[in-house]
């Protein structure tokens, strides 16, 4: 191991890199990696430690980091939960683990433990069917970006995509002349999604509808991405909606529904799941439709699966007649 002499922070971009080619990560998961390194080289500027090296880097630095992500707020004012404490802290143990790849000496990425998750921690936000039905009914239909952010809504509970996949979503996948004309009534397409894992996701008759009366707001115009930005930039020329402004118009749905969960768009995502389950569809099928690799990931969704056993054990069990 040597030791190096450039700054960790200044270390980032060739991890980055790393992530990327070496590592066959993601552009989505590489960016991500991105920001959650961007409040600990904030963190090490507030401290004025913007010169230290990797070997430099010491145990109660840590220590001190996570005090500071366990007392940092977002930008709502709202403490950041464990779970986004975590993101960042396994960020920052890929990077030192990236040192020990390249024989740079610096802290051992194990020594970075993780706080403990709680049940409540653990518990996913979900919106019940009418809740969603509430939420739905918010956009302004008589206005192209109202008609946007309702396709957005339905699409999104349709077909459980992360807001990551639907942004990438560019308008030539669609046969449009003939979703138009209604001779489309429902769909199935193949997406890229985490890991460069490829699936397949179903539009419901319903998202297509409004597909549909979105996408005649978009006769005229050549750009590329499904989903526009109206409010666009002149420096953009794709005019490409992003995940941050997609979030934005599903907390502002919700706020104007008066709906008591802060949703997002993975909110609308565990819904779909949710909903599936509920209906009947057995955990590998959504496992399958979330494009989960591991059955346990999927396992989150045991307030669905655990009343249904509890109702099978109530309805069958001769001990309750």
């Amino acid at each position: 191991m040597q030791k190096s002499s450039t700054p960790l922070a200044k270390q980032i971009p060739s991890f980055l890199d790393y992530c990327e080619v070496e590592k066959g990560l993601s552009p989505v998961t590489t960016r991500n990696y991105h920001n959650f390194l961007k409040i600990f080289t904030t963190w090490l500027a507030d401290n004025s430690l913007t010169a230290l090296k990797p070997h430099e880097l010491t145990a109660e630095h840590v220590w001190n980091y996570r005090l500071y992500l366990s007392r940092h707020k977002d930008r709502r004012g709202q403490y950041i939960k464990k779970t986004t404490q975590n993101y960042y802290l396994i960020a920052l143990r890929n990077l030192l683990a990236y040192f020990s790849e390249r024989d740079i000496q610096s802290l051992p990425a194990e020594k970075i433990k993780l706080p403990k998750l709680t049940d409540k921690d653990k518990a996913i936000k979900f919106l019940s069917y009418d809740q969603v039905e509430k939420l739905f009914a918010m956009p302004d239909m008589t206005d192209e970006a109202g008609l946007r952010d309702r396709a957005i809504l339905e699409i999104l509970f349709s077909t459980g995509m992360r807001v990551s996949e639907l942004t990438s979503l560019n308008i030539r996948v669609f046969d449009v002349r003939n979703i138009l004309a209604k001779k489309i009534t429902d769909l199935e397409i193949s997406i890229t999604g985490k890991g460069g894992s490829t699936r397949t996701v179903y539009f419901s008759t319903r998202a297509m509808k409004w597909l549909a009366e979105y996408l005649k707001t978009r006769v005229k115009d050549m750009l590329t991405p499904l989903f526009i930005n109206y409010k666009h930039d002149d420096s953009d020329q794709e005019h490409r909606l992003t995940p941050r402004s997609i979030e934005r118009l599903v907390r502002k749905y919700t706020s104007m529904a008066g709906l008591p969960v802060d949703a997002t768009p993975h909110t609308l995502r565990h819904s779909f799941a949710t909903d599936l389950l509920d209906q009947g569809a057995d955990m590998r099928s959504v496992q399958e439709l979330l494009g989960h690799k591991n059955i346990v990931t999927t396992q989150i969704y045991t307030h669905v699966t655990n009343k249904k056993l509890r109702d099978i054990h109530t309805k069958f069990h001769r001990g309750n007649k």
